[in-house]
C-alpha cells in the first residue's frame, strides 16, 4: 500500500502518497554511493525520493501501471530528472536484465489515492462505479466480475482472496440482487444480508469482498509471485530486495517466495512493522510488514 508526509499538488494529479516505513527502507536497501536502484511500485515518488537524496550520484528507476502515479512521481521528483527513469508497467511484466541493480523496492497493494479517490472505484466510502483497475488498459472491472460470474465463482473468490467466512451467503445475495452498478450498492447489499454483531464489527462487512475484487482485478497475487520469481536475477551479488506486504496473502508469498529463492539468503527472520510515531501519523502504516533478502555473494 503506497502510502506523504508532504502532499503533492492536488490541483495536478490529486495523488496523495505518504511511503510507509520509508526509514527502515533506505536502512535495509543499505543504499551505495553511485548504486542503480529499482522502485517497483513507485506511486507518488516516496521512496524514490529517499533513494535519491541518499547520495547525489545514486541513480533510480521506478515503474507502476498506473499512469496517474507515473505523473505524480514525476513532479514530484522533477529535481532529480537527471537520475531516475520512468516506466509505465507494472513489475512483474517488467524486462530484469542480469545484476541491473543494487537493490529493489516493491511496496505492494493499494495506495492512499486510489482508496481516496471516488472514481477508481476501489472504496465504498464513496458512490463510484465498479472499476478497480490500477491499469486502466486493463478490460476486466469489479462490475463484470459482480454481475456476470455466477455464484460459486463468487463465493470462491471471496473466501480465497478475501478470507470472508460468510462468503457464499454474501455470493447468494449478490446474484439475488444483481446487477449492481456502484460501490455504494454492493456494499449496502453485502451489509444487510450478514448477521448485525457482524454488520457492526471492527471492519465494514464489505471490505473482505472488496480486497477480494481487487486482487482478482489486477491479478496481484500472480503478479506478486512473477516478480518474487523474476527480481532476483537483476540484482549485483550482496544487492538486496526490500518487499513490504499489507495482508497475509500477500506476506505469505513474499515469505515463501524469499526463502525458497536460489539466489537469496533472508535477512528478516520476523517482517519489520511501523514503530509508534508513524502509527500515529499513519494509519495504513498499521498493517504493512517488511522483508528483506539479499543476493548470495559469489564465492
Amino acid at each position: 500500500m503506497n502510502t506523504s508526509q508532504t502532499p503533492l499538488d492536488s490541483k495536478s494529479t490529486g495523488f496523495v502518497h505518504i511511503p510507509v516505513l520509508n526509514q527502515e527502507v533506505i536502512s535495509a536497501l543499505a543504499i551505495r554511493p553511485n548504486g542503480h536502484y529499482l522502485d517497483a511500485t513507485v506511486g507518488g515518488g516516496g521512496h524514490s525520493e529517499a533513494i535519491l537524496q541518499a547520495y547525489p550520484d545514486v541513480k533510480v528507476t521506478a515503474l507502476d501501471w498506473d499512469e496517474q502515479a507515473i505523473i505524480a512521481a514525476k513532479q514530484r521528483l522533477a529535481e532529480y530528472s537527471s537520475r531516475i527513469q520512468f516506466v509505465l508497467t507494472s513489475f512483474a511484466d517488467f524486462d530484469y536484465k542480469k545484476a541491473e541493480f543494487d537493490g529493489i523496492i516493491a511496496d505492494l497493494g493499494v495506495s492512499s489515492y486510489h482508496l481516496d479517490t471516488a472514481e477508481r472505484g476501489f472504496s465504498f466510502r464513496n458512490t463510484a462505479p465498479l472499476d478497480m483497475r490500477m491499469d486502466r488498459r486493463r478490460d476486466l472491472t469489479a462490475a463484470e466480475i459482480i454481475n456476470n460470474w455466477d455464484e460459486n465463482e463468487l463465493a470462491d473468490i471471496f473466501f480465497k482472496y478475501g478470507e470472508e467466512r460468510l462468503s457464499r451467503r454474501i455470493a447468494r445475495r449478490i446474484v439475488e440482487k444483481r446487477p449492481f452498478t456502484t460501490t455504494t450498492e454492493l456494499a449496502e447489499a453485502i451489509a444487510y444480508c450478514v448477521p448485525k454483531q457482524y454488520r457492526y464489527g471492527r471492519i465494514h462487512p464489505a471490505t473482505r469482498v472488496f480486497q477480494a475484487l481487487r486482487i482478482v482485478v489486477n491479478e496481484e497475487l500472480t503478479a506478486i509471485e512473477n516478480f518474487l520469481n523474476r527480481a532476483p536475477i537483476a540484482l549485483v551479488p550482496g544487492g538486496r530486495i526490500v518487499v513490504i506486504s499489507f495482508h497475509s496473502l500477500e506476506d505469505r508469498i513474499v515469505k515463501h517466495s524469499l526463502r525458497e529463492s536460489s539466489l537469496l539468503k533472508v535477512i528478516t527472520k520476523k517482517p519489520i512493522t511501523a514503530q509508534n510515531d508513524e502509527l500515529e501519523n499513519n494509519v495504513r502504516s498499521r498493517s504493512a510488514k517488511l522483508r528483506i533478502a539479499e543476493v548470495l555473494k559469489e564465492e
